[in-house]
């Protein structure tokens, strides 16, 4: 399957899984990862490392922005096979380690099926692996507060709604934001194009995802990387409060 890695800035690329985003940060030979898509993903994830001068062996670390299967897809394979840390929010380690799970439910989207895309989306997802029983067996939550020792310089910054321990990636270095679920730019059941929320039906605490944004507002740069959908580019104040406006 033909990867889709798209460089965003230095030492930045963007790349689309199947329905599903991922980031790959560069530093010298060493990367880190943030998120791995869908667990039927895992061919095209490789490949994309292989596109950026990399290997799965170059992994520093796995972040996490949470623990669904469209984004922790292959980070227990990257943990068991190559010794790979995964980190994530201290609240989403659990979520991670499948004690809970905090996913919109089958008779949800079944209610919704109705809605433009649904149906072919969730098809997709059980084909990929969205469902099956998936845990990371050694999550840990970040090493330190603050910006990560690893390449790119990651800082993490908690954006709970979606899920609890929900995580965004600020990359001060380049002005961009590694948003996973908490800011998009597109998905399959949405029928509008640039910064929004997920449809309602994704959200653990919907409540919480929109106040979220504001805490994304705050930071500065202009680069959005989101968990579905392209790169959208302009100032990340205006991409969260646009999304705050679809959103009422």
């Amino acid at each position: 399957m033909r990867t889709d890695v798209h460089h965003v800035a230095d030492g930045t690329y963007l790349v689309h899984g199947s329905h599903t985003n991922w980031v790959i940060l560069t530093e010298g030979d060493a990367v880190t990862l943030v998120d791995t898509g869908y667990p039927g993903d895992r061919e095209q994830l490789l490949a994309s490392l292989a596109e950026v001068g990399s290997s799965p062996e170059a992994v520093a670390a796995v972040l996490i922005t949470h623990a669904h299967n469209d984004h922790l897809g292959s980070a227990e394979y990257l943990r068991a096979t190559y010794g790979t840390p995964v980190y994530l929010h201290e609240a989403e380690v659990p979520h991670a380690r499948r004690e809970f799970l905090h996913q919109v439910s089958l008779g949800t989207v079944l209610r919704n099926g109705w809605r433009p895309g649904v149906l072919p989306w969730a098809v997709h997802a059980l084909r990929a692996g969205g469902t099956i029983h998936n845990p990371v067996t050694a999550p840990e939550p970040f090493p330190a507060a603050g910006p990560l020792d690893l390449p790119g310089r990651p800082v993490p910054v908690h954006t709970p709604g979606h899920t609890d321990g929900h995580c965004a990636y600020h990359v001060p270095g380049t002005g961009a934001l590694i948003s996973g679920d908490a800011l998009v730019s597109g998905h399959a059941t949405s029928r509008v194009e640039g910064p929004q929320l997920l449809p309602d039906m994704f959200h653990h605490e919907r409540p919480r995802a929109v106040a979220s944004l504001d805490v994304l507002a705050e930071l500065e740069g202009e680069l959005l990387l989101p968990g579905h959908g392209p790169v959208h580019r302009g100032p990340l104040r205006d991409a969260a409060e646009r999304a705050r406006e679809r959103a009422l």
